[in-house]
Formats: structure tokens, sequence, C-alpha cells
């Protein structure tokens, strides 16, 4: 049973995409964000002033002090998840981790021990379970529309899309990868929450490093630091076998000759299919993008093609997901998206990279 709180005194680590933590721990019913805490004091300033953040610190260990503190999102750099959200545990706080859980599965264990041994919670803020048409298509399944599902295809492709070249992103000890456990690790959850959360048993993988080292296909985030290093993978593709027999085929990419950015999960079943997608603009400049949410069935012996509409969410399930960590501490339940998934994605994606390196398919441990 997960801990009951009374009211939720959240703090944030981390002023980048944490500004949408500190949205979702004020929007949440029962909750506040008392601080915000982040290496670069004038940005975390900045961001405290413009959504009224009471306090700033550039030192989390510091901020865990605070009387009454009992949540905490981490939203640093992959490297700092494990170190960072372990001492917060330690410290007796409830954690809500960005994705991906850390840059490997053995760091990732520390982790979940460290939430069982404290007796808090441990939430990946997988955001993309809690988008308003992930909710609906998890609805269909659960009613058995779409019948068994047994294979599934998906994943994120970007055509000009390296983010911040020589920066935390592409620099392997930071990050742990590149675009498969950047990007991937979203879609690949996605898919395996939709069809029960089968467990991994092999995988067979592929990386490709072709634009990166030339600085080529760059993406609009952050500024290239040409001291830096670039030693990640532009694009993975693979595929996971489960216990249960399903298949998953995964693909990512931050730089790859396509027409257009694409973000996709592709459902197949007995009964029916389904597809997630969302596509962007076509010459890797145009940011617009479309969702669309479809379930493919067979009626009277016609194809039949149904496209369920459903209101879009600007913030894709980030402030929705916060104000769920909020409501299981309010309520002593557990999350939907536990440490223990996040722990379960790290290891198919050390089976993955380890399948790159060898060539061969690889056991998921």
């Amino acid at each position: 049973m997960a801990e009951k709180l009374s009211k939720v005194r959240a703090a944030v680590i981390g002023a980048g995409i944490g500004k949408f933590h500190i949205k979702g721990f004020q929007s949440a019913a029962g909750a506040e964000c008392v601080a915000l805490c982040d290496l670069n004091g004038d940005l975390a300033k900045q961001v405290a002033d413009d959504l009224g953040v009471p306090q700033v610190f550039t030192d989390y260990k510091k901020m865990l002090k605070l009387p009454g503190l009992n949540a905490v999102s981490v939203c640093v750099p992959n490297a700092l998840h494990g170190p960072v959200v372990v001492d917060c545990l330690n410290a007796g706080v409830n954690v809500l981790c960005e994705k991906p859980l850390s840059i490997n599965a053995a760091e990732g264990k520390k982790m979940t021990d460290a939430a069982k041994a404290n007796g808090k919670m441990l939430m990946m803020q997988f955001n993309n379970r809690y988008r308003p048409e992930s909710q609906l298509l998890k609805s269909y399944i659960d009613a058995g529309e779409l019948g068994d599902l047994y294979f599934a295809r998906c994943g994120w492709i970007r055509r000009n899309g390296i983010p911040g070249w020589g920066g935390w992103f592409t620099t392997h000890k930071m990050a742990g990868g590149g675009p498969l456990i950047d990007l991937a690790v979203h879609m690949l959850d996605l898919t395996m929450w939709l069809m029960g959360n089968p467990e991994p048993v092999t995988c067979m993988a592929a990386t490709y490093q072709k634009f990166g080292p030339k600085m080529e296909c760059l993406g609009p985030w952050g500024t290239p630091n040409k001291k830096g290093k670039y030693d990640v993978e532009d694009m993975a593709v693979g595929m996971i076998r489960f216990a249960g027999g399903q298949t998953i085929l995964l693909e990512a990419s931050w730089a790859s000759r396509i027409k257009r950015e694409w973000v996709y999960s592709t459902l197949c079943g007995t009964k029916a299919g389904a597809s997630l997608e969302r596509v962007f603009g076509f010459d890797g400049v145009d940011d617009s993008s479309i969702d669309t949410l479809e379930v493919f069935t067979q009626e009277h012996g016609v194809p039949v093609n149904r496209q369920l509409i459903v209101e879009p969410d600007p913030a894709m399930g980030r402030i929705k997901a916060v104000e769920h960590f909020c409501d299981c501490l309010l309520k002593g339940k557990e999350p939907l998206s536990p440490g223990t998934d996040g722990l379960r994605i790290m290891k198919i994606l050390d089976a993955m990279y380890q399948s790159a390196k060898s060539g061969k398919a690889v056991n998921v441990r």
C-alpha cells in the first residue's frame, strides 16, 4: 500500500521540462509547489518568478531539508537520475522521475530498491500513458474490443532532430545512449502498457551513427557545442519477443532521410487493430502536427476503419501525469506508471544496446 498524505508539498529539480511538473503540482487538488532547484540559479529564479514558485535553490540536498516537503519531481540529465532519486527517497520524499528511469538497469535497480526500503513512491513520468487518446484506446483494449494483442510496431523517427549537439544529450556518459533511450523509450513504454505489460524475453537490435559525427541534421533544441562529444547513435531499430509469444518492432531516430517526423504505435489484435499516430510537418522545419487514433476491424466481411475523435491535450499528458502522482499520494494508491515499469524498460534497452554491439540476439535479464 502506498503512503497516504493529507497534503502534497512538492518541489521540482530541473527548470527545463520541470516547468510542466510545476504546472501539474499547481493544478492538482491538495497539492502545492513550494520550491524549484536548478544548478543555473538565474534560470531557476526566472522560471520560479514566471510560475509563482516561492523558493529557489541551486543545491537539491539543501532543498530536501525544507520542512514538510514530501514529494519531488526529478527532471535532470539521465546520468543524474539515479543518485538524485536515491538521495530524495533516502530523505523520506516520494519521487516522480522523468524518463528514462536511469542510464542502465543496474542504476535503475538501486532506485526501485531505495523506494521499497524507504516505503516511498517512485513513479515514472511516462506522459504518453496519460494522453486522452491513449486512455481511450486502453479502455477499448481492456474491454476486449481488439481481442488478443499479438504484434505491434512502434517508434519515434525524426528527419532533423539531434538535440543540443555536444551537450549531455549526445554524450554517452551523461545520456546512456541516443534516440533509443531518448525517444524510443516513450513509444515502447506506451505500446507495452497497451499490450498489458508482457514479460520481455529476448531482443535483437542494430544502431547507426551516420549524421551526428558530421554535425548534420541538428534539431532546434539547445546550442551546439563544437568542443563537446557526439558518441551516441543517430538511429536504432530492433525486435523484442515476449514470454507470451507477442512481438514488437521498434525504431527510433534523431536523424534519417525520411519524409517527415513520425511518432506511432500500431497494434494487431485477433478482433481488431489500432493505431496512435502523430505526424509532423513535411520539411523538418514546420512544427505543426496531427494526432490520430484509428481502429481497424472487419464487419460483414468488409474492412472498416474508425477514426476516434478525442479532444487533444496540448501538454501531451505531462501535467495529467503529475496530477495523477498527487492523487495517488493523497489516496494512498499505487501509480499507473510505477518505477518498476521503468526498470523493465531499462532491462530491454540494455539488451538492445548489447545486441547492437554484438550483432546477436540477447536475453533480457
